[in-house]
């Protein structure tokens, strides 16, 4: 499970930088842009991504830590990036990931988690039995989902654009709320 740790922790550390080398210096606009109906435009995946670090994953851990199973955790509000996308601009948001994620990181380290540690049981809300290895896996694969949609997001914009080579860019897909 060490090793889980030792290969997710390079995807948490990159995606401040990959999402600044994305999005920074771009147009406001495009960037606050979504891919459809329900969806996010890449600026709010990072203000997603802010109010994730803050509420959800080194919260939960240390939950899993102090509770096991014995209660869940709270809900995670999807929507609690609202007020973060409304008020900040993407630049500010990147920043805003950017020390965040360094601070859940530093916070992280501090933990000094052993493979007994990752195979604690939590109780996700709506989930069920899960473990901490679980969560900070989670962690890892999120981060990359929603890399993923930020790019959708952008590259929808374009996606008329492209003419007949659409049917090639399965980014162009028709998109799928969150």
């Amino acid at each position: 499970m060490l090793r889980t740790l030792d290969t997710i922790r390079p995807i948490l550390e990159r995606t401040p930088a990959t999402l600044r080398t994305l999005l920074h210096g771009l147009d406001e606009a495009w960037a606050r842009r979504p891919y459809g109906a329900g969806t996010w435009s890449a600026h709010e995946v990072v203000a997603h991504l802010v109010f994730g670090e803050r509420t959800d994953w080194i919260p939960r851990a240390r939950h899993i830590l102090a509770h096991g199973d014995a209660r869940p955790f709270e809900p995670f509000d999807r929507a609690g990036h609202a007020d973060l996308a409304r008020v900040h601009t993407t630049a500010e948001l990147l920043d805003l990931f950017e020390r965040e994620r360094s601070a859940s990181l530093a916070d992280l380290d501090a933990l000094r988690l052993t493979p007994a540690d990752l195979a604690r049981a939590g109780r996700h809300p709506a989930l069920g039995p899960v473990t901490l290895g679980h969560l900070l896996a989670t962690w890892a694969v999120h981060d990359l989902n929603h890399v993923a949609q930020a790019c959708k997001a952008l590259a929808w914009q374009r996606h008329e654009d492209v003419g007949p080579w659409e049917r090639y860019l399965s980014i162009l897909s028709p998109p799928n709320p969150r």
